[in-house]
């Protein structure tokens, strides 16, 4: 049974793509980041099949390959929404309102913490999550649909993004590229952008990011330069 699923769901092109990510190292188990992106490109998540695909086109252990799917948060273990939601609740974006944001869609969707309203992977299913810091304090609160921002956020302009996903709608992000489903940005992020030149064209920093700079240019500010005879300390050798 194990095997029938792993021929049909882990097709031909899936082999051809993950051997084309092994030659991207010179150790083939450096690949096994980008695989298990790979592995939820064509199925959502990384299921116990994923697992084993990895590790048998690596040649590693099935243990050596659930040690690193379970540590990074990325990974999932449980089938995706279409679209997977992730609101900030860090510090910062929390004072700012993230903890509500969060509530809010929670309300909405009737689910939890990495729980999906919705048949997984259907059009209109979504999943959530709270996120740690998504690295955007500027543009605070913020969230990420499959891990394109919406900066700048508040209950109900969330709720409304929300209600249009499920809807087939996909609202272009604030910033980065025009807005996929879950299993096209994974496939992205396994190192595969056939199609997705365009991508390329989407707005790139906010203004709010770049104020410091250009408060420095217009009032003339620079940073010390380096002397051209500067002395770097000894680099400790390795024991």
């Amino acid at each position: 049974m194990t095997h029938a699923k792993e021929e049909t769901v882990f097709d031909q092109s899936t082999v051809d793509r993950a051997q084309a990510i092994i030659a991207r190292y010179p150790q083939a188990r450096s690949a096994l980041l980008p695989m298990l992106h790979l592995v939820q490109s064509v199925e959502g998540y990384v299921s116990q099949e994923g697992i084993r695909f990895c590790a048998g086109q690596l040649d590693l252990s099935e243990a050596e390959v659930s040690a690193v799917a379970t540590f990074y948060t990325m990974y999932k273990r449980r089938p995706c929404g279409e679209h997977l939601v992730s609101v900030c609740t860090n510090t910062l974006c929390a004072a700012l309102g993230g903890d509500d944001i969060y509530s809010a869609l929670k309300s909405h969707l009737g689910v939890g913490h990495e729980e999906t309203a919705g048949e997984p992977g259907t059009p209109g299913s979504i999943t959530l999550e709270h996120a740690e810091c998504l690295a955007a304090c500027d543009l605070g609160p913020v969230l990420q649909v499959n891990y394109e921002f919406y900066d700048n956020q508040t209950p109900d302009k969330a709720l409304q993004l929300v209600k249009a996903l499920q809807n087939g709608e996909r609202p272009a992000p604030t910033r980065g590229a025009p807005l996929t489903d879950f299993k096209q940005a994974e496939l992205q992020l396994a190192g595969f952008f056939e199609g997705r030149d365009a991508d390329l064209d989407g707005p790139s920093a906010a203004p709010e990011t770049l104020r410091g700079a250009q408060i420095a240019e217009d009032r003339g500010w620079d940073a010390p330069k380096m002397p051209s005879n500067a002395e770097f300390p000894p680099i400790p050798e390795k024991k």
